[in-house]
């Protein structure tokens, strides 16, 4: 095992970490604890769990999927949590690993921090949208501050034009307002108002309208697919809702890296070139 391998194990848990970190934030900031001094507990038997229990993943594999005390199945939601982050971890290194090489200073050291901030942030809202069906208003503002900030050194960089800064406000400001008008006519029971609030900074963070225009497609498709599924596992009924934000953050993150070869693809399609 070399040392790039044993690396990417390390990069891998501490991104498993960060999930169970994030699921007890959220967990304890919709209830109003503590989640700094507070220990983890059992949801059902309120025992208290001792830090060999508490290891992402790994604790979950030896406890058999049960509480220790009462022995009642623990849910699989975090495992699974703990999983897709430290797997997206994972993958912001590896691919990261090339791509940052070609970046310049200072942006060598700030692009890779900045996409890792991204990741946190949308790992966050995806846990509270699909648990609690609420985006907190905390990560929309730090994901929308952090964009700037980061566009901002961009632009102080010569990386960014002024111009392109500027049309990403308006394209972001178009997103908002499609999405307001979905919230506004269904009267919230389709869409909710998280959703609208989150679509600015995705829109600063895409930039380009036809990203956007692939993001917001593909967050649709996504979300009819995951209703259909669910509703012929006769795990949802029909006009039950759906979190959408985990769809618009799946969406996003595919845009981010296909966006334009789907735009191109698309055109070539319509035109019949």
């Amino acid at each position: 095992m070399d040392i790039l391998e044993i690396i990417g194990i390390f990069v891998f848990f501490i991104g498993a970490a960060f999930g169970s970190f994030l699921n007890v934030l959220v967990y304890r900031s919709q209830r109003g604890q503590d989640w700094v001094k507070a220990r983890s507990v059992c949801e059902h038997c309120k025992h208290k769990i001792s830090w060999y229990e508490n290891i992402p993943i790994l604790s979950f594999i030896f406890l058999r999927g049960e509480c220790s005390s009462c022995h009642k199945k623990i849910d699989l939601i975090h495992p699974m949590i703990e999983f897709m982050t430290g797997s997206l971890f994972l993958w912001w290194y590896l691919a990261g690993f090339l791509f940052f090489k070609l970046s310049m200073a200072p942006l060598l050291y700030i692009q890779p921090l900045f996409w890792l901030f991204v990741l946190i942030i949308f790992m966050a809202i995806f846990i509270s949208d699909l648990n609690y069906k609420i985006i907190p208003d905390w990560t929309v503002v730090l994901l929308t501050i952090g964009t700037l900030i980061y566009r901002l050194i961009l632009l102080s960089s010569g990386a960014m034009r002024w111009t392109d800064f500027g049309w990403s406000f308006v394209w972001s400001f178009c997103l908002v307002a499609f999405f307001f008008s979905l919230w506004f006519f269904t009267k919230g029971k389709g869409f909710g108002f998280g959703d609208v609030k989150l679509a600015l900074p995705l829109g600063l963070i895409l930039g380009s309208w036809q990203r956007i225009a692939v993001a917001t497609f593909l967050s649709f498709v996504i979300g009819a697919i995951v209703g259909v599924f669910l509703i012929s596992l006769k795990k949802k009924k029909f006009g039950q809702t759906l979190p959408f934000g985990p769809f618009l953050l799946l969406a996003t993150g595919l845009s981010l890296v296909w966006g334009y070869a789907v735009w191109d693809e698309y055109v070539k399609l319509v035109v019949g070139t």
